[in-house]
């Protein structure tokens, strides 16, 4: 099978490439930040609303991204300016493509940070156990870890350093290997903690909490919540699908890629809440926790469970896989655009890119400690008690992932041809008008409410 320019190196079978797509759709934030919205936001309300989303601006963007990639057989960059070529459009677009890899980049660079504690926590409860459940002793192994700029580097590195091996191995033998793996022990291990939190923990709370509609919370803001969280956490704009579908096989049909993977991960987001929230409840805890729920929080409720070490070194697995899927992703992309515009080869790009993402991510590392008093922009009300970490994460969940998604519609729906589209989805007649005017003005008109939403929270 022949890849990106010729390099022969592209996806052997369907599942993988599916499997592949699924694995960048799911993040840590999957786990725990989904079910949190759901319950926090009206229930079943919320999910209708976010499902909405999901067909209105998701999808839409994701069959865009599949089509330009696979049409255009190289990087984000490569692949958006091979299609305006073709179209006769200015070459610039493909700076959309460009910005989705600086973001890609900036994101692996803190996401990695937070890959590490996954990765020590994985390795601590295997190696150690769980603290006692009494005292702060779990509160002050997390604060421990976060002291020390040291023991999360290294953690840092050990997290890129298995994102790097992947990716260096290239498509076939590294990244849908990987994700072959990977994706049925993710499954496994959250369908095995549903189980088993349902059946200790306090499943009724559970349930109404994740999907009885509660209309009392659930306003106008609640549902550009809903629309938001659905774009932001699949991570379409930031050119993933682009170049993932450059190495996909000509027969493959986007469409059922695209609905599988938005499908997978949301079923995937729900089990999470299964597999979470009845140990919240059933423990008293604070549902809204963030990264304390799962770092302070759900380590009390192990310890005070049966078998509780076992479903602890279970749960942290599940999320260093979780993390690993979409981290190689976002590594992948960024070594195609390197390697695109700079001509590396792949081994020089991967080695490149994983040492500056490293470096850039130690700012994130001494954002909890020796610069958490630092406030690069303390004259800013809004950005007053933010640190470098704060900034990073704002400037690309908030800007750059927005323009990258509201940068993709806007050329997909106003600069490529019906032919294009036409013919790498198949899409004609009333489904090729419904995606246009989804990518021309609903998308685009979504996106921009709820980047507003999110910046003048």
């Amino acid at each position: 099978m022949t890849g990106p320019a010729g390099t022969g190196d592209g996806w052997a079978t369907r599942s993988g490439f599916i499997l592949a797509t699924i694995g960048s759709a799911i993040g840590i934030g999957s786990i725990w930040k989904f079910p949190y919205e759901v319950g926090a936001n009206g229930g079943g309300a919320f999910v209708l609303v976010y499902v909405l989303g999901l067909a209105l601006v998701v999808v839409p963007l994701m069959l865009a991204e599949l089509a330009i990639g696979r049409r255009g057989r190289s990087d984000a960059a490569g692949s958006i300016a091979a299609v305006v070529r073709a179209e006769g459009a200015p070459l610039r677009w493909r700076l959309v493509g460009v910005m989705g890899a600086l973001t890609s980049f900036l994101i692996l660079s803190y996401y990695a940070v937070i890959g590490g504690w996954t990765v020590r926590y994985t390795v601590d409860t295997l190696w150690r156990g769980l603290p006692p459940e009494e005292g702060d002793a779990v509160e002050q192994r997390f604060a421990d870890l976060l002291a020390s700029p040291g023991l999360m580097a290294l953690f840092q590195a050990v997290f890129l350093g298995v994102v790097a091996l992947v990716v260096l191995r290239g498509v076939q033998a590294g990244i849908e290997r990987a994700m072959k793996l990977l994706m049925p022990v993710l499954a496994v291990l959250l369908v095995a903690l549903a189980g088993y939190s349902l059946a200790t923990g306090d499943a009724g709370e559970a349930l109404r909490f994740l999907f009885v509609p509660d209309l009392d919370g659930f306003g106008g803001r609640a549902v550009l919540d809903a629309l938001g969280l659905g774009f932001f956490s699949i991570g379409v704009g930031l050119g993933l699908m682009i170049t993932y579908a450059a190495y996909s096989p000509p027969g493959a049909d986007l469409r059922t890629v695209a609905f599988a993977s938005v499908a997978a991960d949301t079923a995937i987001s729900v089990v999470a809440g299964l597999a979470v929230f009845p140990i919240v409840f059933a423990n008293d805890l604070d549902p809204a926790g963030g990264a304390g729920l799962v770092f302070e929080s759900l380590p009390h409720a192990f310890a005070a469970m049966p078998a509780g070490r076992i479903a602890a070194i279970a749960f942290f697995a599940l999320l260093v896989i979780a993390a690993l899927g979409s981290a190689i992703s976002m590594l992948e992309a960024v070594v195609a655009v390197a390697g695109h515009l700079f001509g590396f080869g792949r081994r020089t790009a991967a080695l490149l890119a994983t040492g500056a993402c490293f470096v850039v991510g130690l700012a994130t590392v001494l954002s909890f400690n020796r610069w958490s008093d630092v406030h690069p922009l303390g004259g800013v009300a809004r950005y007053a008690e933010a640190t470098v970490f704060d900034l990073l994460d704002d400037l690309t969940s908030n800007v750059l992932l927005p323009l990258g998604g509201l940068g993709v519609a806007v050329l997909a729906g106003w600069v490529l041809s019906d032919r294009l589209l036409g013919e790498e989805l198949p899409a004609r007649g009333r489904g090729l008008r419904a995606l246009r005017i989804l990518l021309r003005f609903v998308a685009p008109a979504l996106i921009v409410a709820a980047a507003v939403a999110s910046l003048t929270d």
